[in-house]
């Protein structure tokens, strides 16, 4: 569970990198291919509130939806920029606590996403992953927030 986590955060630099070398098309291209590996779209709808949406377009439950937050350019989603487009060159997963059930894992933590000027951004994020038929690791709920400040 852990090597998934990290090769989310791994992914989506990954992808930040792919943006800022190659463009878009190459960017969305290797972000429709985390997805597929990641997530489980192919069993079903996935639970995913990404941490910058809003109403009425707040959950992506669907790989179009998800993709669209990730690299943007989907005029379904006119609000999205593309998160995973954001020039970040690190991110480091803190978790709080995991449990761990038989074909289940669930998280609650902190990502730190570093950009290119140095920048960290931290989302407090909730991941639930359930082992497919072949053995995969898939991310089922993915759920994600801005820190709390009190501000």
């Amino acid at each position: 569970m852990l090597k998934a986590q990290q090769g989310w955060c791994d992914a989506l630099v990954d992808i930040s990198q792919t943006y800022e070398e190659h463009g878009q098309e190459e960017a969305e291209s290797l972000a429709g291919d985390v997805i597929d590996q990641a997530y489980g779209y192919q069993m079903g709808e996935v639970l995913f509130k990404p941490t910058m949406t809003e109403e009425p377009q707040t959950f992506r439950t669907t790989r179009e939806g998800a993709l669209s937050y990730f690299v943007g350019g989907n005029s379904d989603y006119p609000d999205d920029s593309g998160f995973a487009l954001g020039n970040w060159t690190e991110c480091e997963i803190d978790n709080a606590s995991i449990f761990i059930s038989e074909r289940t894992a669930n998280t609650m933590g902190k990502v730190h996403f570093t950009d290119a000027d140095g920048e960290v951004t931290t989302v407090d994020k909730t991941w639930a992953f359930y082992q497919d038929d072949e053995g995969d690791l898939r991310i089922v709920v993915h759920h994600s927030s801005l820190e709390y400040t009190g501000e």
